[in-house]
């Protein structure tokens, strides 16, 4: 690291509480600037939307594989950072350049297509309904602890074809990786193992679900990358979705725009969720890549094996975007941009949107009684750590006959 020796930390309380304070020193600096990730690990940050689209698309000068990293290399990024987790080298298609990105990429497109939509917007609305049964009652939830942590790992247990035994595991793995805590490596190791059972499972008893396809793809992946092309999989589209769906049911509840319109009953649940990928992007700080040599982007020196991260979060907020884009244009990178945008983008809105208008459906009088909550720790995510709401309490007679194919108890 060459810039100056109190960069903006983007961890910590301080961060989680206003993300916006680092956000805007980092564009003091330019667009792009240096930032501490975790203690003594450092990077640089792309904060302005043109510079990361720039970024993004040059396959040439930028590489995703995480064994360029100098600092890493040199012994200057501590073996048990929290960052490690996610951004340690893999063989899965995150972290894969050229020839062999596409080709995992291609394995993991087709794979996805078989998901049918249909099913998939049921088996939303059966999980969501089962959670939703287990708190009706109350007259108060935490909607993020009691609801959108767990419903996306319900609704990827089966998509995986996952048993009931492993799916509680899968939440607590997936929850400690992103988080980029203390327990983020142990976090880490569980779920890889969580995988291998899957995938042993699955060899001996194929069926209709994504983990089958995978295992007899024409690309025939090797074991270790089935392990972490599932890995990529489930950890990029669990944690994220949960917290684009607590960040849309927020915004609904908190915002006066929608809020009255919600009331009349006329509020587009698809707008909200809009706004949220451009104010408040599930994945806050991501997309680790490694100039291949020293270079320059917009006028800032790069040097070669220093990770550049594009700050989702910041560039959604830039600025210097066009006044009066609207939330409706959907130019935002919280999908990312280039070859590594994610391919899930359309599973992950059905889920979203139904698990939202489910609770609303459900849940009447809903009412946000602690609207002033920081973000659960970490770089990498931006998901508020409660979403605590009081409602109409529902007597259990009246509550749905719902089930939990692979849920937990």
């Amino acid at each position: 690291m060459t810039a100056s020796p109190r960069p903006p930390r983007l961890f910590g309380d301080a961060f989680a509480l206003r993300p916006q304070d680092a956000y805007a020193e980092l564009r003091a600096a330019g667009p792009v600037g240096w930032a501490e990730i975790a203690e003594n690990v450092y990077a640089l940050v792309v904060t302005s939307h043109r510079a990361a689209i720039t970024l993004l698309n040059d396959t040439t000068t930028y590489s995703k594989d995480s064994r360029r990293w100098a600092a890493l290399n040199n012994g200057r990024v501590p073996p048990d950072s929290p960052v490690l987790a996610l951004m340690a080298f893999r063989p899965s298609l995150l972290y894969a350049d050229g020839q062999r990105h596409e080709r995992l990429r291609i394995a993991l497109e087709e794979c996805l297509a078989r998901v049918d939509v249909h099913m998939l917007r049921e088996t939303t609305q059966a999980h969501a309904n089962w959670l939703i049964d287990r708190i009706a009652p109350r007259g108060h939830a935490d909607l993020m602890v009691d609801f959108a942590d767990t419903l996306p790992l319900l609704i990827f247990a089966d998509i995986l074809g996952c048993p009931t035994q492993l799916a509680g595991r899968m939440v607590t793995a997936c929850q400690g990786i992103i988080s980029a805590g203390a327990a983020a490596a142990q976090a880490a190791e569980d779920f890889a193992r969580i995988l291998f059972e899957l995938i042993q499972t699955k060899k001996q008893r194929p069926g209709a679900d994504f983990t089958s396809w995978m295992l007899a793809h024409p690309a025939r992946l090797t074991y270790e990358e089935m392990v972490h092309q599932l890995f990529c999989f489930v950890g990029a589209g669990t944690i994220p979705t949960a917290a684009w769906i607590a960040s849309g049911l927020g915004l609904l509840l908190e915002d006066d725009t929608y809020a009255g319109d919600l009331a009349g009953g006329t509020v587009t649940v698809r707008r909200a969720m809009e706004k949220v990928l451009w104010t408040r992007s599930p994945m806050a700080n991501f997309s680790a890549h490694f100039a291949r040599h020293a270079t320059m982007l917009h006028g800032v020196a790069i040097p070669e094996g220093e990770p550049v991260l594009i700050s989702h979060a910041a560039t959604g907020t830039d600025p210097a975007l066009p006044p009066g884009l609207g939330y409706d244009n959907r130019s935002h990178l919280a999908w990312s941009a280039g070859p590594h945008r994610c391919p899930a983008d359309g599973q992950a809105s059905v889920i979203a949107q139904t698990a939202i208008e489910t609770i609303l459906d459900r849940l009447w009088d809903l009412d946000l009684t602690d609207p002033d909550v920081p973000n659960r720790p970490g770089p990498f995510h931006q998901c508020p750590v409660s979403l605590n709401v009081s409602f109409r309490k529902q007597p259990a007679d009246v509550l749905t006959a719902t089930t939990s194919a692979g849920g937990t108890a």
